[in-house]
């Protein structure tokens, strides 16, 4: 099942995307530490592009959101990517995981109903699409930034 979300970008647009960029792909601990192991190779990788800071500020987030929700509800193994298109000069980043976990982790299982559920708001915010994808054995969730003001 794909799920996507794209506001500004036509259907046939997300179906027929050009070739990326590979920035590269890194396995990340499930832990909740992952999270910030993920911004700070997202802000390496920015700082070589030369994106400015308050485009980078809004990859970074998107980044953490993605990250922290795959090891609040999924199962490892936890994979991180990044890529770019150089034609929309969009950052492409994908979290792959191990598939919806059973139980949630200590954080999101600690917390109120009403602290749940703002992450994807957040992302659609943020993102010019974004949205997921189960495949065999793991579940892949992505989102597209714009990284020019």
């Amino acid at each position: 099942m794909t799920c996507t979300y794209a506001p500004d970008i036509p259907l046939r647009q997300i179906t027929a995307r050009r070739p990326r960029a590979s920035v590269g792909t890194w396995p990340l601990a499930h832990r909740p530490e992952a999270a910030g192991e993920a911004r700070k190779i997202t802000k390496e990788v920015l700082t070589r592009w030369s994106v400015a800071e308050e485009v980078a500020d809004s990859v970074l987030l998107t980044v953490s959101e993605l990250v922290t929700n795959a090891v609040e509800h999924a199962r490892p193994p936890l994979n991180f990517g990044l890529s770019r298109d150089p034609g929309t000069r969009r950052m492409h980043i994908e979290v792959s995981d191990g598939g919806p976990a059973t139980t949630h982790g200590d954080w999101a299982a600690s917390c109120t109903p009403d602290e749940h559920g703002r992450g994807l708001e957040i992302i659609d915010q943020l993102t010019a699409a974004h949205g997921d994808r189960e495949e065999p054995g793991h579940a892949i969730h992505w989102a597209d930034v714009t990284t020019v003001p």
